[in-house]
């Protein structure tokens, strides 16, 4: 195996991972959409006719931390990421790796494992979402459906500060902080060739969101938010398997 890795989208998530992948010796190209002239730094974006790209990297696993933009009506995500896995094939990768959402689960209660209910595919969102996977599944790759990330320039107490939220105050948290994530990442690379194609990455802890977002809005003192109604919510994201790489949650969410 050759330490290698393109990072696919080095944003908020994605810079982070490939800076612990050169800390850790491997080599390392992570894409932006505009040029930059760091050391790690190469651009990949699609115009809408063609992916425009300066990524030379052979033979290493890809990343894919690109945020699908399932709200924008243009979204090209999808054909991005086609692209992007031509040119990885092209460039004889490893292994490509996604990272998705838990939010391909269905909404109603229960425990999702990784062989969880989907969502019916009714909306843009869990087209783009669902339609990710089936496509890097398809091409050997393997997925990470991601909980909510808190972490740096991220703290619950400042984003949900003062909002008025349409979830019920009652309603179990699923998140992960984004070191656990990048720790994960590591883990499916290093042990590629026996980890599963689907990981779910959640933070073990569950509790409800008006205690949860409480406790962060007191230590940021900011003012809490209010909820639509105070019904309880017993959708809960099981994180645990990807623990069978040796991986484990550090960080408190």
């Amino acid at each position: 195996m050759f330490n290698r890795l393109v990072v696919a989208g080095a944003g908020w998530l994605g810079m982070p991972t490939a800076q612990a992948a050169a800390r850790a010796g491997w080599q390392v190209q992570a894409t932006r959409r505009q040029p930059h002239d760091d050391a790690l730094s190469r651009q990949l974006l699609h115009d809408g006719d063609a992916l425009i790209h300066d990524v030379s990297l052979q033979q290493a696993f890809w990343l894919c931390a690109m945020p699908p933009g399932t709200r924008r009506e243009d979204s090209n995500y999808l054909v991005t990421l086609e692209a992007t896995l031509a040119l990885a094939s092209e460039l004889e990768m490893q292994g490509f790796l996604l990272c998705s959402s838990t939010g391909v689960y269905a909404a109603a209660d229960g425990v999702y494992n990784e062989q969880g209910a989907l969502a019916a595919m009714d909306s843009q969102r869990q087209r783009i979402l669902q339609q990710a996977e089936q496509l890097v599944l398809a091409h050997g790759g393997k997925v990470l459906r991601l909980a909510g990330l808190v972490g740096p320039g991220r703290e619950p107490g400042q984003f949900i500060a003062g909002k008025a939220l349409r979830s019920a105050s009652q309603e179990r948290v699923n998140m992960v902080h984004r070191d656990d994530v990048i720790s994960a990442i590591m883990a499916v690379l290093a042990n590629w060739s026996k980890a599963q194609s689907v990981y779910n990455v959640c933070a073990p802890e569950h509790p409800v969101k008006q205690t949860y977002y409480q406790a962060h809005c007191e230590r940021s003192g900011t003012t809490p938010p209010s909820f639509a109604n105070d019904d309880s919510k017993e959708r809960i994201i099981d994180g645990a398997m990807i623990g069978e790489l040796g991986f484990n949650y550090r960080h408190t969410i």
